[in-house]
């Protein structure tokens, strides 16, 4: 019984300190023979530039929507903007989407690649192109317009171009306004040299 005990006794006692050098050695193993990481290729890395973004202050796809004076809902979309400097309630913008919905049931829908929104004003001035869309049937390209937030008004800055009902008209400007403040009316007015080519409807 004792030599059971003394044998017992030795097997324990060399298990101890075989076990965690067995143990010791392949954790060694795993890092003598593992894979270098590539930590720069791992990692993600964004493109954008960090210190630009903290000198520009900027509002990506921006909105602003108001009921003008004369009850047209005004709601202006971009892709971009940045407020001015020095000044309050200015701002540039890029890409620029603008409607207006009157009461009398007349849709303008405005786009132009830039633009600037002063609310100090009440204005908001379109350039580098603009484009005018009317649910009356007149599409229109100038290159610059006008248009005011507290009512609906729109007046082109340049010449316009337009396509509708009548045809085609070439005038050196354009604006839209309200008929008569006791009615829910608007007209389109082309002034400054119009050329109209009338295409009547078949």
């Amino acid at each position: 019984m004792a030599v059971f005990d003394n044998s017992y006794s030795r097997i324990i006692f060399w298990l101890k300190i075989i076990l965690p050098l067995l143990a010791l050695a392949v954790l060694s193993t795993l890092f003598l023979f593992s894979s270098r990481i590539d930590i720069e290729g791992s990692l993600p890395f964004s493109e954008v530039d960090v210190e630009q973004l903290a000198r520009e202050q900027r509002l990506t796809q921006p909105e602003y929507s108001t009921v003008t004076a004369d009850g047209s809902a005004l709601r202006i979309n971009a892709d971009v903007a940045r407020p001015q400097v020095g000044a309050t309630g200015v701002a540039s913008a890029r890409e620029l989407v603008v409607r207006y919905e009157t009461t009398g049931g007349l849709n303008i829908d405005l786009t132009s690649k830039t633009g600037r929104l002063d609310d100090a004003k009440g204005e908001i001035i379109l350039r580098d192109g603009v484009t005018i869309r009317t649910s009356s049937g007149y599409d229109m390209v100038t290159p610059g317009l006008d248009a005011a937030l507290d009512r609906t008004r729109l007046i082109s800055q340049g010449a316009v171009t337009a396509t509708g009902p009548l045809g085609r008209i070439d005038a050196g400007h354009m604006e839209i306004t309200r008929a008569d403040a006791a009615t829910s009316d608007y007209v389109l007015i082309f002034n400054q040299g119009v050329k109209l080519v009338y295409q009547p409807e078949d």
